[in-house]
């Protein structure tokens, strides 16, 4: 491409600071240095984990940033050292890291790289360097991803060669929410056929849930969400009981112990809030249920005693599903492509990036479940 190796000015949605509105800036974005890939954007979605920096984390050295992390492009060009990728290849940036190299990549065990936390910062979640700048300020990326924008630089090591004929403004929202609930149940949970489940939060995270634990063979899946206007999607998911906790009034896993005589084998906590983490664990069958939490929360604790878990229950952690990202993100795609999978019914908008501010305020009062934002219509 013309561009290789120059300067490319583009526009992105910059976060000035915490807690304020994404601007639309005119940003530069340098060309990629060693083991970096510099990649057109085609099509981003709106995460929550995007708004959670925005607005709950809102780490003081987490700005100024470009966030989006679940995104699909076409490399424009790559830096020295990179020899997995070429210009024209479709990709898509990953959350983690998956160098190949390391004792946890080499680990059947774990979905964790050590350079997850060497090329970003834990604390701020931002990549440790950037090629993009914008008014003489180096701008962030969010995850080492920071794709609302027409282009970004990433490591090699963050980035997914996917189908050549992947419709990009198709499979972008697979980067991490469909990725990381279904993941969750297939991988994390291990549901087993026949059995029964309780996802508990339906958003994009919550729904793709719902459809790993039906891929899975469960028989009985419980959707668990307090907003009954999300049944309807809930149960093309796969779905085949709904329980708004508002309408109870018991506790709300007193209530899924009873329609299961003695608790579910197994739930899955996807809104990131310690109470409905007590709830999924309590809403387990004693004996033999497992509880896996999805949902994040940097700041607050739940409780729990030792006798919830000596009568044989067991609680895990996930973190995107518990795929190796690289390879994982590729073999989802291609499920996609084999239709074993759906991706296109998550998209609930389409929109323009200069509409981001919209599709986060439609993301807050949970009007939508992906919004997919075109930053780089694709011109065939």
């Amino acid at each position: 491409m013309d561009t290789a190796g120059k300067v490319i000015k583009c526009k992105a949605a910059v976060a000035w600071e915490p807690n304020k509105p994404m601007v639309i800036e005119e940003i530069e974005v340098a060309p990629p240095q060693a083991n970096e890939v510099r990649v057109k954007i085609v099509a981003t979605s709106v995460c929550h984990s995007d708004l959670y920096h925005l607005y709950e984390g809102m780490h003081k050295d987490g700005f100024p940033v470009v966030l989006g992390h679940e995104a699909a492009g076409i490399v424009e060009s790559v830096g020295p050292g990179v020899t997995e990728f070429k210009p024209g290849d479709k990709v898509m940036p990953v959350f983690l890291a998956q160098c190949r190299e390391c004792d946890f990549c080499k680990s059947p065990k774990t979905n964790q790289c050590i350079k997850t936390w060497t090329d970003v910062r834990r604390e701020s979640l931002t990549g440790v360097d950037s090629r993009l700048s914008c008014k003489g300020k180096k701008i962030l990326l969010f995850g080492g991803n920071g794709t609302f924008s027409e282009y970004t630089v990433v490591k090699q090591n963050r980035l997914a060669k996917i189908h050549p004929d992947a419709p990009l403004d198709k499979v972008c929202p697979l980067g991490c929410g469909i990725f990381t609930g279904y993941g969750s149940a297939v991988n994390i949970a291990k549901v087993e056929e026949g059995s029964s489940c309780a996802v508990f939060g339906l958003g994009a995270v919550g729904l793709a849930a719902v459809m790993g634990c039906k891929a899975a063979g469960a028989k009985r899946i419980i959707a668990v969400d307090t907003n009954p206007e999300k049944f309807d999607k809930a149960k093309i998911f796969g779905a085949t009981d709904f329980v708004n906790p508002k309408d109870h009034s018991k506790p709300i896993e007193e209530v899924l112990v009873e329609m299961t005589n003695g608790g579910v084998d197994f739930s899955l906590e996807c809104v990131g809030n310690p109470a409905v983490v007590e709830s999924a664990l309590h809403s387990t069958i004693q004996a033999w249920g497992v509880c896996v939490i999805v949902g994040v929360d940097q700041f607050k604790k739940f409780s729990a005693r030792s006798v919830d878990f000596t009568t044989g229950r067991s609680m895990k952690g996930a973190l995107l599903g518990g795929f190796k990202s690289k390879d994982g993100l590729t073999e989802m795609v291609q499920r996609y492509m084999d239709k074993k999978i759906m991706v296109e019914e998550f998209i609930t908008h389409n929109m323009g990036l200069d509409q981001i501010m919209e599709a986060v305020d439609l993301m807050q009062k949970a009007k939508c479940v992906r919004v997919v934002l075109t930053p780089s219509p694709l011109k065939v």
